[in-house]
């Protein structure tokens, strides 16, 4: 534990014996040495409010959430908390579970980013259980409703507006939706502002799947059966899997198919094509709900309205001009 803290072990028995002459900084860094180590604090230690945070993400093979950990775990720090990475796996700790060793440890609160709260279908009884509690919690993106926390999010309804908008000016008129699963709120939210569009497009080409370049995949190749020429995409995955659907067709992109995706994840600037996207503000949602967050622990009342974020449309070169008949010809 001492060499954990970066003091001494000497250091380390006169914090836990209360001792006088320890700085508030080095006190705190032994004792959450303590709390992330799993030791229980001597009795007369239990009552303090321990500087810890959960950060409970779904996964980190999506490069948006290490980006997202990565600001959240900055901000979080510069407050003198220090963050706990959770991370789902399908054969390992639940969400839920999490939450109970993140209560064991007590944390001063919790900020979830892609978690169940998203999925209608889901069990939610853990996230009861931390609005009985009174711990503070933040949700970042779409949640189900009446869960009672404050929530960070990104437009998901302006995003389409970006993406179909930009997809129509250059020509196409046959545009397909691929989303997550149907209980997703975020999809939902994507699918609803897509079929605004009715009056002037048909917009009966919606494909779900998971998120995973193999559901890209899968879903795209549906689409472009149908006969679409314009796929936008819930996740920056789906996109690179609907890039592959082209290619596994023999279609080129963006000269057959145009592809947008979601997110603006590390590296989307470096594929083949480099990926046109709806970039989310991750800085800011971030920082905002790190803000959340503290003035909750600090006992301020904090809204529970949803924040809304506008993204940003990032053209590069999976996007192109619809060809026609004559041009294909030359």
């Amino acid at each position: 534990m001492a060499k954990y803290a970066g003091v001494s072990e000497a250091t380390v028995s006169r914090v836990l014996n209360g001792k006088p002459g320890i700085s508030d900084t080095t006190r705190t860094a032994v004792l959450t040495a303590l709390d992330v180590l799993g030791y229980e604090r001597p009795a007369k230690l239990r009552g303090e409010r321990v500087r810890l945070v959960g950060l409970v993400l779904p996964e980190l093979q999506n490069p948006i959430f290490p980006a997202f950990a990565e600001v959240v775990a900055g901000a979080l720090a510069k407050r003198g908390f220090t963050p706990v990475l959770c991370t789902r796996t399908a054969d390992g700790v639940s969400e839920a579970d999490y939450v109970e060793i993140l209560l064991d440890q007590h944390v001063s609160g919790i900020i979830f980013c892609g978690g169940l709260y998203h999925q209608g279908a889901a069990d939610h009884e853990h996230y009861h259980r931390l609005h009985e509690r009174g711990l503070p919690a933040v949700l970042v993106n779409a949640a189900i409703d009446d869960l009672g926390f404050p929530r960070v999010s990104v437009d998901d309804g302006h995003a389409v507006d970006q993406a179909f908008n930009h997809l129509t000016s250059l020509g196409h008129e046959r545009i397909g939706l691929l989303l997550g699963p149907s209980d997703h709120a975020p999809s939902n939210r994507k699918l609803t502002a897509f079929e605004a569009f009715s009056a002037t497009v048909r917009t009966d080409d919606v494909e779900r799947g998971i998120f995973s370049m193999e559901g890209g995949r899968a879903g795209a190749i549906r689409l472009i059966r149908q006969g679409v020429t314009g796929i936008i995409c819930a996740s920056d995955v789906l996109a690179l899997g609907a890039i592959r659907a082209a290619r596994w067709l023999d279609r080129e992109v963006p000269d057959d198919i145009s592809v947008v995706g979601f997110d603006d994840s590390v590296f989307m600037n470096c594929t083949d094509p480099p990926l046109t996207t709806v970039r989310q503000p991750i800085q800011a949602m971030g920082q905002a709900a790190v803000t959340l967050l503290v003035s909750q622990v600090a006992g301020t009342h904090v809204p529970t309205e949803e924040m809304l974020f506008e993204p940003e449309l990032v053209v590069r070169g999976s996007t192109g001009a619809l060809r026609t008949a004559a041009t294909k010809a030359a």
